[in-house]
């Protein structure tokens, strides 16, 4: 662990404590405001996993883990946003391209927010995002389906497929400009508030020297696949929030409840966390979807506990306990993938 990583854990609750949670239902309600994202920027954790050469911590996954779970128990909404963040920070660490050095150390030091869209690539051999060479740069066409942070973000890091069946990801300016228009915001039954939009793209081009990866859509793939057969941090961080909520209601029934449940959320999180660090990331893909599984069905049992504890006044929508709820099944279905999602249903067929 290096230097910097205990402070930034203790800055990450400071922010979740001092901001994040005050003001989480407003966020959920209205929208995640651009002062609490001036406060994460501050906060600097953004840089976490960022290279030390350029403003970031390099803390270890095991530091930057425990930040997401923070995050998320304190405002998943706001989490989310700021989630988005770290990929494109990775990839510039590792990439040669002439951006690395206009970007990465404004993003590492959190003077400039990114975004990501990518996800879209996961439906190829389909291409909702087309990219094209013309003279100076590359060209997108298509529609984005799903881009969290809008209005919020400096940059974002899109992605599109090219004829001859390379993944490309080029860094773009944040807002509407000629061939980027956004769509008006999704509705969601929950994490509305992360202001997600779709993009609609129509000729947008970005110079060449804007490209930061460029391969065959399979090696993009085999990377990106075993990823989401492991739990998001931010599972464990709101069934975490769930139970804290849940053991402050205050009688014995919901305390012992909060106990029984917080010792399977230690026991799933260990065995997450141990094939993470402990196995290579291509290995045991069948046991990380039986933990995963295992830590929707205790982040489940969380979130309804703290429900029927408030009782009617849980369904309040000032009620931390609703909200969460419905992150928690948010969180069931983000990033799935056609083996998350088969898993799921057969653990719940039983």
């Amino acid at each position: 662990m290096t230097a910097a990583a205990p402070t930034l854990i203790e800055a990450a609750r400071r922010l979740a404590d001092e901001v994040l949670a005050p003001g989480a239902e407003s966020a959920d309600r209205e929208g995640v405001s651009p002062a609490a994202i001036a406060e994460v920027k501050r906060s600097g954790v953004l840089g976490v996993s960022g290279p030390a050469a350029y403003g970031g911590a390099q803390a270890p996954d095991v530091v930057a883990r425990e930040i997401a779970e923070i995050l998320a128990g304190a405002c998943c909404s706001t989490y989310f946003v700021q989630a988005q963040h770290h990929t494109p920070v990775r990839m510039l660490a590792t990439s040669g391209s002439p951006v690395r050095e206009r970007l990465l150390r404004p993003l590492c030091e959190g003077t400039l927010l990114s975004g990501i869209a990518f996800s879209h690539l996961r439906a190829f051999p389909r291409r909702p995002v087309r990219v094209t060479r013309v003279q100076g740069g590359r060209r997108f066409d298509g529609r984005v389906p799903w881009y969290t942070g809008w209005g919020l973000n400096d940059v974002m890091l899109l992605a599109g497929v090219t004829d001859d069946g390379e993944a490309l990801f080029a860094f773009a300016d944040a807002r509407e400009q000629p061939g980027l228009r956004p769509t008006p915001p999704l509705q969601l039954a929950a994490l509305t508030g992360t202001r997600t939009v779709g993009l609609e793209l129509d000729g947008l081009v970005v110079p060449e020297e804007a490209v930061v990866w460029s391969r065959p859509h399979e090696e993009w793939a085999v990377t990106d696949r075993p990823k989401n057969t492991n739990p998001n941090p931010a599972v464990f961080g709101v069934a975490g929030a769930a139970l804290d909520l849940l053991a402050a209601a205050g009688d014995a029934e919901a305390k012992e409840t909060a106990q029984v449940l917080a010792e399977r959320l230690r026991e799933v999180r260990r065995e997450a966390y141990a094939l993470v660090d402990e196995v290579p990331a291509g290995e045991c893909l069948t046991d990380r979807l039986a933990v995963k599984t295992r830590a929707y069905e205790v982040l489940r049992a969380a979130t309804t506990a703290a429900l029927v504890a408030g009782g009617g006044r849980a369904f309040g929508l000032g009620s931390p306990a609703q909200r969460l709820a419905r992150e928690g099944l948010f969180l069931v279905v983000q990033g799935q993938t056609t083996d998350v999602r088969s898993a799921h249903l057969r653990a719940l067929r039983g």
